[in-house]
C-alpha cells in the first residue's frame, strides 16, 4: 500500500488531454455489444435502423411478435432492458457500526452481504430477508483493519485476512448467529508465511478463493503472491512477484490457472501457473499506470480486466498487449503519498509514453485507501458498466464503451472504499469509512417501507 510519485517522460499537455477523444478497442466494444444491445434481427423489426436505446415497451411487442425469431428475449435483450434500471435511488441504510467499513460484497448468487469493518466486525446480512443479520464475526488476531474478506464458491466459508501473515477460515452455515473465535466457531488459521525466520512477518492485502474451491491466492506487502492449498492445509508456492507492495490480485477466469496482480510499482502483471518459474517471472507484463495499483477486476473471460490506480484512473486491458518485460522503468524523485497529501493537479494530465491499455476513465478520486472498482454483472447489463468508490465520498459508473460517466452517487460523509453490484436485481451496496453500509436501488419513488432512509440525499 506504500507509493510515492516517480517521475516521468513524454508528458502530454493539459490542453493535449481535454481535446483527446475517448476511444477504446473495436473488438472490445463489439463484443460489449453483443452482450448488452438486441440482436440484428430485434434491432431492424422494431427501430427501422434508429439509433439506440429501443423503448422498453417496443422491445416487449417485438418479442410478441417474434422480432427475434427465437420466441423470447436472448441474453443480450435481458441486458438492454435491464442495463437502463440503474440502481441510483436511496440511499437506505442496511448497517452502521462504530468503525470504518472496509469491505462489501455480495456473493455470487446475490443471496448474501459481507461487510467487514476495522474494528474487527464481519457481518453476514441475507439479501432475500431484507437484510437481516444472518452472522456477526468477531475477528481473530486482527492487525490494524479487515483488508479483505472472501465467500468460497459453495457459500458455506469465509476466509478475512488482515495485516497479519495468517488467514481465517469460519464456517458461515454453523448454528451459532453470534461467532467469537474458538468459543463459538472455530476460526482455523492458515499461515501464510514460508519464512524461516519466526520474526518475519507481513500483511496480507487480498485473498480469493480458486474457483473450484480449493486454493486461496494472497497479495502481501512483502512484495510476493502465495498460493495456499485448502486440501492439503499447506502454503503450496510463493514467488516474488513485484517490487513493491501487491494491493490486489484475482484469477482471470473460471480454470483457475491465469492470475492478475496488481502493485505499488505501477504494473499489471499476468501469471499463468502452468508456466510460473520459481524466480517468479511473470508470462507477461501491463503498464500504463503513472502510479500504484489498488485493485484489479477480471472480466473472467480470460482476458480483459481493469485496474483502478492511484493516478486516480481506471484502466481497461488486454492480457495480448502485454510485453515479457517493463517498457518504461519511472524513477522515483518526489515524497507525493496518496495516504496524506492530494493528487497534484498538474499531474492529472500527465500520459504514460508506453501506455497499453485499452481505455482510460476518468472522473473518480484514489486516495488514501485501496479503493476497488468493478465490471457490472454479466446477467443484468451485460457488463455494460464500470463502477468505483471514490475518496471524494461518490460511487461513480462508467459506461465502458464510450467513457461516459453515466452516474455519480453522493451521499456518505467520508471515503468509499468498496461497493458491490448485485449479481441479479438492480441494487448496490456501498460501504464508507463513515461506518455506514448502504443500499442503492432503481425505483419509480424513494419510498422503502423496509428501511429508514437518511434525509441527506444528492444524485447527479
Amino acid at each position: 500500500m506504500r507509493e510515492r510519485r516517480k517521475n516521468r517522460s513524454g508528458e502530454s499537455s493539459k490542453r493535449d488531454l481535454e481535446e483527446e477523444t475517448f476511444t477504446v478497442d473495436h473488438e472490445f466494444s463489439h463484443l460489449t455489444k453483443l452482450r448488452s444491445e438486441p440482436c440484428e434481427k430485434t434491432q431492424k423489426g422494431i427501430q427501422n435502423g434508429r439509433k439506440m436505446p429501443i423503448p422498453t415497451v417496443k422491445m416487449l411487442s417485438g418479442r410478441e411478435i417474434n422480432c427475434s425469431g427465437r420466441g423470447r428475449f436472448s441474453s443480450a435483450d435481458c441486458s438492454h432492458v435491464l442495463g437502463r434500471y440503474l440502481p441510483v435511488n436511496g440511499p437506505w441504510y442496511v448497517d452502521e457500526m462504530d468503525s470504518r467499513a472496509y469491505v462489501s460484497q455480495f456473493s455470487a448468487d446475490g443471496s448474501l452481504l459481507v461487510a467487514g469493518f476495522q474494528g474487527s466486525d464481519i457481518r453476514i446480512y441475507n439479501v432475500d430477508k431484507g437484510f437481516k443479520l444472518k452472522k456477526s464475526f468477531i475477528a481473530k488476531s486482527l492487525r490494524w483493519t479487515i483488508t479483505d474478506t472472501c465467500l468460497s464458491p459453495d457459500q458455506r466459508y469465509l476466509v478475512y485476512a488482515s495485516m497479519s501473515p495468517i488467514v481465517h477460515i469460519v464456517n458461515v452455515e454453523s448454528a451459532a448467529a453470534e461467532s467469537h473465535a474458538n468459543i463459538t466457531d472455530i476460526h482455523d488459521g492458515l499461515d501464510f508465511s514460508a519464512h524461516e525466520d519466526v520474526r518475519y512477518s507481513f500483511g496480507i492485502f487480498s485473498v480469493k478463493f480458486s474457483t473450484d474451491g480449493r486454493e486461496l491466492v494472497a497479495g502481501t506487502n512483502d512484495d510476493a503472491i502465495y498460493v495456499y492449498d485448502l486440501e492439503t492445509n499447506r502454503l503450496t508456492s510463493r514467488f516474488a512477484a513485484h517490487e513493491s507492495d501487491v494491493n490486489t490480485v484475482t484469477f482471470a477466469d473460471e480454470t483457475g490457472q491465469l492470475i492478475y496482480s496488481g502493485s505499488d510499482d505501477g504494473f499489471c502483471k499476468i501469471w499463468d501457473r502452468r508456466c510460473i518459474v520459481t524466480e517468479g517471472k511473470p508470462s507477461g507484463v501491463l503498464s500504463g499506470h503513472l502510479e500504484g495499483i489498488t485493485f484489479i477486476d477480471s472480466r473472467r473471460d480470460g482476458r480483459y480486466f481493469i485496474s483502478n490506480g492511484k493516478d486516480q484512473t481506471i484502466k481497461l486491458w488486454d492480457i495480448r498487449r502485454m510485453s515479457a518485460d517493463p517498457n518504461y522503468v519511472r524513477p522515483r524523485t518526489s515524497d507525493w503519498d496518496y495516504r496524506w497529501t492530494k493528487y497534484p493537479s498538474k499531474d492529472k494530465y500527465l500520459k504514460h509514453p508506453g501506455d497499453q491499455s485499452l481505455a482510460t476513465y476518468r472522473g473518480h478520486s484514489v486516495l488514501c485507501t485501496l479503493i476497488r472498482c468493478y465490471f457490472s454483472p454479466a446477467y443484468s447489463t451485460g457488463q455494460r458498466y464500470i463502477y468505483t468508490g471514490s475518496s471524494d465520498k461518490c460511487i461513480y459508473v462508467y459506461d465502458v464503451v464510450t467513457g461516459v460517466q453515466v452516474a455519480r452517487l453522493a451521499f456518505h460523509s467520508s471515503i468509499i472504499r468498496d461497493c458491490s453490484w448485485h449479481p441479479y436485481y438492480p441494487m448496490l451496496v456501498s460501504s464508507s469509512w463513515d461506518c455506514q453500509i448502504a443500499r442503492w436501488e432503481y425505483s419509480d419513488n424513494d419510498v422503502d417501507p423496509s428501511f429508514v432512509k437518511k434525509k441527506r440525499r444528492c444524485i447527479d
